[in-house]
């Protein structure tokens, strides 16, 4: 993959997240990286997640944390349209 098009890829995500969140920051930005990449993987592999939270249940207390904290800044940007 060339820069440009990393960049360019970067900056959908960026609009992703702000559109879906209200937020633009770095952190927001890792946050909805997680949240997709951890839901795209449960509903394509959910075997492969069930194994990995049991390998690892305090990572799945920080992925809960991080669906939670997306669905809050969703509802709170859908609240103030």
């Amino acid at each position: 993959m060339d820069q440009q098009f990393k960049d360019q890829f970067e900056g959908l995500f960026q609009k992703y997240t702000e559109l879906l969140t209200g937020q633009e920051s770095p952190e927001a930005i890792e946050k909805v990286k997680i949240w997709s990449m951890y839901n795209h993987i449960h509903k394509t592999m959910p075997a492969l997640t069930s194994h990995w939270v049991k390998e690892f249940p305090e990572a799945k207390t920080q992925v809960r944390q991080i669906f939670e904290e997306v669905k809050q800044w969703n509802n709170t940007k859908d609240e103030k349209k």
